[in-house]
C-alpha cells in the first residue's frame, strides 16, 4: 500500500489569553497563524497587532519545519524566548525552526509569542486517506502515563483544517537562509549532521507535473489501472482545490460546518482518487491547455453567471466536458450546443417555465419540410429507442429554424435554472455531496418524475440517491457517487449493477479535474479578468497550482497547429 508521511506541528503560546492552553497539536503540513487564519489555522484571538494571517509554518517529511511571514507582516525569530525582541529584526522570508525556538508575531510590545516544540509524525497518507496515529485515539481510552497522554492534549487537534498547503511540496531546493534558527540552537557534530540531512533532503528535486505530449482536449474517463500510477503527493496537493471547490460548498449546503467534513477521511475517497487520476491525465496534455486558451472568454462568462446565482464555480467545467465550449457540437441523441441540452428544453423553457428559450422548426435528415418541434418537457425514458428524433443510435435532426441551445447566454441561463433545481433539493443538499451530485444531474437528469409518472427514470440522480440512502443510511450519502463507479468503460450501455449508468459514473470526476487545472491556467494567464481574479491565490506560493508546470498562454499559442482557432 502506498503511503506518505504527514507531519503535524506542535506549538505553545507563551503570553496573552492562550498562555494556559498548553501544547497545541495542529494538522500539518502547513499551519497558518493569525487573528483569523481560517479553517485549520491556529487562531490567536484576543492579541493586538495581528493580521488575520500573520505567518505560516510549513512542516516537511522527516520532521523539519520553517516559518515565514505572510506579506509584510512582522515575524521575529529567536533561539529561546528570553530575549529582547526590540533587538531582533523581523525576518523577510522562510527561516528554519529547531525545537525550542521562539516566534514573536506582530509588533514588539503587542502580538503573540509562541514556542515551537516539534513536528510530530501523526499520520500516513494511505491511498488517499489520512490514518492518524494520535488524533484517532478516542477520548477516555488513553492509558495513564502513556506517551500519547503526555504529548497530546485531548481535543487539541482541530476538527477542521486548511488544505491550502501545497507550496512547499514542489520545492526543488532550500536556500541557505532557510537554515535560520537551527544554527542558533545546534552545537556539535551530531547537530551539524542533522542540519545537513534536512538540508539535502530538501535539495532533492521533485519534478512538477505539466504537459508532455499533444494528448487530447479532454479525457472522458480514467482506467482502473491508472489509479495505481498516481504519486501519493498529488493526493495531498489536491486537497486544497477539492476542499475549496467541492467540500466547502458541500458543507455549506448541508449545514455541516464544524462536523469534521473538512477532513479528507470524511470525503468520498473513491471519487477523490478518480479526480486525482483525471488531473494526472489532463495536466500532461498540450491539447487540453490549448483548448482552455481558446475558450477563456466563454469560461469567464459562465463563471460569473454561476457566481451571480450562488452556484459552485466548478460547474463552469460542465460545458467544457460536454462540448469543449463548442456551440456546434451535436451528440448522437441530439443534445446540442455549449451545454449539450436536449431538444425538449425548448418546450420546457418556453412553455412550462416562461423563459426566452426556443428550439423549434427542426428538420430531419432527408426531409423536404420542417418535421418536428418538441412538445414534451423532458426526453422519454429509453430515449434512444423512444425518441422520434433518434434512429439507429443517430440524431436525425439536421437543423432547427430556431435553436437557442447555441446561444451561450440563453443556454447558460437555462442550464443554471436546472442546476439550481438540484442544488436546492433537500435530499441532495443534506447528502454532504451536493456539488458532485449536481454535476451528475446534468448528465443523468435531476428528477424527471416531477413532470409526471410517465417520465420517471430510476437512473436520475435524486431517485438513485434515495435508493442508496434507503439501503445504506444517511451517513453513506457522502460516498454515494464514488461507490457507483463500477463500469470500466463509460460507453457501456449498462449500469454494471450500480444505481447510475456507465457514462454517468465517470462524469463528475472529470469535470472537477478539468476545473482544478482551468483555475491554474486562467489565474496564471488571465488573472486580471474579474472572473479569474479570486483565483490568483492558487498560483501564489501557498497555492496548489505551484505543484504543476502550468504553461503560459504564449507557450500554448506557439504550439497551436495551423495558427488558427
Amino acid at each position: 500500500m502506498t503511503q506518505q508521511e504527514r507531519w503535524d506541528v506542535v506549538l505553545k503560546v507563551l503570553n496573552g489569553p492562550l498562555v494556559a492552553s498548553g501544547e497545541q497539536v495542529i494538522r500539518g503540513p502547513v499551519v497558518r497563524l493569525g487573528g483569523n487564519p481560517g479553517p485549520g489555522g491556529f487562531k490567536l484571538g484576543g492579541y493586538r497587532g495581528l493580521d488575520a494571517r500573520q505567518a505560516v509554518i510549513t512542516a516537511y517529511t522527516g520532521g523539519s519545519a520553517s516559518v515565514a511571514p505572510v506579506g509584510t507582516n512582522q515575524v521575529r525569530l529567536a533561539p529561546h524566548p528570553n530575549v529582547n525582541w526590540q533587538e531582533i529584526d523581523p525576518i523577510n522570508g522562510p527561516e528554519y525552526l529547531s525545537p525550542g525556538c521562539a516566534i514573536h508575531l506582530g509588533p514588539v510590545g503587542r502580538g503573540a509569542t509562541i514556542e515551537y516544540i516539534e513536528c510530530r509524525r501523526l499520520g500516513l497518507w494511505q491511498e488517499g486517506r489520512l490514518a492518524s496515529e494520535a488524533s484517532d485515539v478516542p477520548e477516555g481510552q488513553i492509558a495513564a502515563g502513556s506517551s500519547v497522554q503526555r504529548n497530546v492534549r485531548v481535543g487539541a487537534i482541530p476538527a477542521a483544517y486548511d488544505a491550502r498547503r501545497v507550496g512547499r511540496i514542489q520545492t526543488s531546493f532550500a536556500p541557505v537562509w532557510f537554515l535560520g534558527c537551527s544554527f542558533l540552537m545546534t552545537t556539535g557534530a551530531a547537530g551539524i549532521i542533522g542540519i545537513a540531512g534536512a538540508f539535502f533532503f530538501l535539495l532533492r528535486e521533485v519534478k512538477p507535473l505539466g504537459p508532455e505530449d499533444e494528448g487530447y482536449e479532454f479525457y472522458e474517463s480514467v482506467a482502473v489501472e491508472q489509479l495505481d500510477t498516481i504519486d501519493p503527493r498529488l493526493y495531498t496537493g489536491l486537497e486544497q482545490p477539492y476542499i475549496k471547490f467541492v467540500m466547502e460548498p458541500n458543507i455549506a449546503a448541508a449545514g455541516l460546518a464544524g462536523k469534521g467534513f473538512e477532513k479528507p477521511e470524511r470525503w468520498d475517497q473513491a471519487l477523490f482518487k478518480y479526480v486525482a487520476a483525471s488531473v494526472n491525465l489532463h495536466v500532461k496534455s498540450w491539447a487540453f491547455f490549448t483548448r482552455l486558451e481558446d475558450v477563456h472568454v466563454e469560461y469567464s462568462k459562465v463563471v460569473l453567471a454561476l457566481r451571480r446565482e450562488g452556484l459552485p464555480e466548478v460547474l463552469a467545467a460542465i460545458p467544457y466536458q460536454e462540448s469543449r465550449y463548442n456551440a456546434s457540437i451535436t451528440s448522437e441523441v441530439c443534445a446540442e450546443g455549449w451545454w449539450q441540452l436536449m431538444p425538449e428544453y425548448g418546450y420546457r423553457f418556453s412553455q412550462v417555465v416562461p423563459m426566452d428559450f426556443h428550439v423549434s422548426g427542426c428538420r430531419f435528415h432527408g426531409a423536404d419540410s420542417v418535421a418536428w418541434t418538441p412538445t414534451e418537457p423532458t426526453p422519454p425514458p429509453g430515449v434512444r429507442q423512444n425518441a422520434v428524433y433518434i434512429d439507429n443510435d443517430q440524431c436525425m435532426i439536421d437543423k432547427c429554424t430556431t435553436d437557442d441551445r447555441k446561444d451561450l447566454e440563453k443556454a447558460t441561463d437555462v442550464a443554471i435554472y436546472t442546476l439550481k433545481e438540484a442544488w436546492q433539493d433537500n435530499l441532495i443538499a443534506d447528502s454532504g455531496a451536493a456539488v458532485q451530485l449536481v454535476i451528475t444531474s446534468h448528465n443523468a437528469g435531476y428528477d424527471d418524475g416531477r413532470f409526471g409518472p410517465r417520465y420517471k427514470k430510476r437512473f436520475n440522480v435524486k431517485p438513485a440517491l434515495q435508493t442508496w440512502i434507503d439501503k445504506n443510511g444517511q451517513d453513506a450519502a457522502v460516498s454515494f457517487l464514488g461507490q457507483q463507479i463500477r463500469c470500466r468503460d463509460p460507453r457501456e450501455r449498462s449500469s454494471c449493477d450500480a444505481l447510475l449508468m456507465a457514462e454517468t459514473q465517470h462524469y463528475a470526476y472529470s469535470i472537477i479535474a478539468q476545473h482544478t487545472l482551468a483555475v491554474c491556467y486562467y489565474a496564471k494567464n488571465y488573472g486580471e479578468d474579474p472572473a479569474f481574479r479570486p483565483w490568483l491565490f492558487f498560483v501564489g506560493k501557498d497555492g496548489y497550482c505551484e505543484q504543476f508546470s502550468i504553461p503560459s498562454k504564449d507557450e500554448v499559442r506557439s504550439r497551436r497547429k495551423g495558427g488558427q482557432r
